[in-house]
């Protein structure tokens, strides 16, 4: 559905919270069609990236030990090894 969002799951170290969330809200920001939100908008985008990221965490957990690593890094270790390189 989103190509913007990269497998989390395998990830050595795992992933974090916050790219757990990174990916949360660009699944909502994907389904809902809210790039950047409203006064109007805020509470139940925001409300939503919780959900979802709460929702994520569980499943990651959940799930058992992937044989490989994911094909792709998530955009937030990419812009870190961008910086020390």
């Amino acid at each position: 559905m989103c190509r913007n969002i990269t497998t989390l799951r395998g990830l050595e170290p795992t992933a974090t919270t916050e790219e757990i969330e990174a990916a949360a809200r660009q699944y909502v920001r994907k389904v809902s069609g809210v790039q950047t939100t409203s006064p109007r908008t805020e509470d139940a985008f925001e409300r939503a990236v919780q959900h979802v990221t709460a929702a994520t965490i569980e499943l990651l957990g959940d799930l058992p030990p992937r044989q490989q690593p994911p094909p792709t890094l998530p955009p937030l270790r990419r812009i870190a090894a961008g910086r020390a390189g």
